[in-house]
């Protein structure tokens, strides 16, 4: 196993992941309304949104895998005082603070708030997450349990019993996609896959292997955009059999990805380095904050989408708006120390 702290490369590559990653949230929680329209539009209206969904899937995963990377390459010895209120609070804070702040956003309806729509949506968010993208908190934050468990266990296994360990993760990747049942494939495991592979690739050289990567990360997106396009064509409506975060595809491409942008982010021109190290810096404050500004682009009965004449360019200015706009809002609560701790 190679895992010799001093020869890592420069972490630019770190910050890169998490800057696509961020962007690709975003788009995919923009063309959220298209999925529903499938049915009333032409084909050259929902293919674009549906394409970017469909290439845009590897962004949660990617979030885990960095986490599995930095978190479990840490040799230091553990400390459950130190690991549960500066890694696990670190997240468990904001995400109960962000669910009750959803909910009483939830609670506000045809143009009044509900107390009785918000107490609904806090009752029900022990299974139930008060606004779309909170989901990831149910799955992400009972893997920092997993974390200090996984991470000894790794640097002693011999890295074909690594090898070995990923290739069953991959094979329950595609028993979950094909819904071969199993009480093996919970969340839980497939998601800490992404935690081991995260690992694996940030502790081991694939330099030599990067064409693989390239063909197969390609093969896949390929297959995520025109069986996706061909499927929906052919049953009339949305579906996202191609696209789930759980599935083998999906894992694919994120490895790929991880593995591209690692050997090839120092190439970045220098210009262009300071945006993504700020997107990147603010990329978990983004995630939760760029909802709010999607509340009245989603709504149908604005018509926001068809201002922009065709969904291509919906897509693309609506999403860097988005983003620019959960970047400021991110950044002003960096600011106070009252309210830094939610957007950490």
């Amino acid at each position: 196993m190679t895992n010799n702290q001093a020869a890592r490369p420069s972490l630019f590559y770190i910050e890169c992941l998490r800057f696509i990653a961020a962007i690709a949230v975003v788009g995919i929680h923009v063309l959220g309304p298209y999925r529903d329209m499938v049915p009333e539009l032409a084909w050259h209206e929902w293919l674009p949104a549906i394409s970017l969904n469909a290439i845009s899937r590897w962004a949660v995963p990617i979030f885990i895998m960095i986490s599995g990377a930095l978190l479990m390459s840490d040799q230091r010895p553990f400390n459950a005082a130190h690991y549960l209120p500066r890694r696990l609070a670190k997240v468990l804070l904001p995400f109960l603070a962000w669910t009750v702040i959803y909910a009483f956003v939830g609670g506000y309806e045809e143009g009044a708030w509900s107390w009785d729509v918000t107490a609904s949506l806090l009752e029900h968010s022990p299974n139930e997450q008060t606004w779309y993208h909170l989901w990831f908190f149910y799955d992400f934050i009972p893997l920092y349990f997993v974390i200090p468990l996984l991470a000894p266990l790794l640097y002693k296994m011999e890295k074909q019993r690594v090898l070995l360990l990923l290739a069953a993760w991959l094979m329950l990747t595609l028993m979950h996609w094909l819904k071969v049942e199993t009480p093996l494939r919970q969340n839980i495991i497939l998601y800490s896959g992404y935690l081991v592979m995260g690992w694996y690739l940030f502790n081991n050289d694939q330099q030599a292997h990067l064409k693989f990567w390239l063909a197969t990360g390609s093969a896949m997106l390929a297959f995520n955009v025109f069986g996706s396009a061909f499927y929906i064509w052919l049953q009339g409506e949305y579906s996202s059999v191609f696209m789930g975060y759980k599935s083998l595809n999906t894992a694919v491409i994120a490895m790929s990805l991880f593995v591209l942008i690692k050997a090839y982010a120092e190439r970045v021109p220098e210009g262009f380095r300071p945006l993504i190290k700020t997107i990147s810096k603010y990329s978990f404050g983004i995630y939760l904050v760029h909802p709010l500004f999607l509340i009245p682009v989603r709504n149908p009965d604005y018509g926001i989408y068809q201002w922009f004449g065709h969904s291509s360019i919906a897509l693309v200015v609506i999403s860097a708006v988005a983003l620019g706009l959960a970047f400021v809002l991110s950044w002003l609560l960096t600011r106070s120390s009252l309210t830094r701790w939610l957007v950490p």
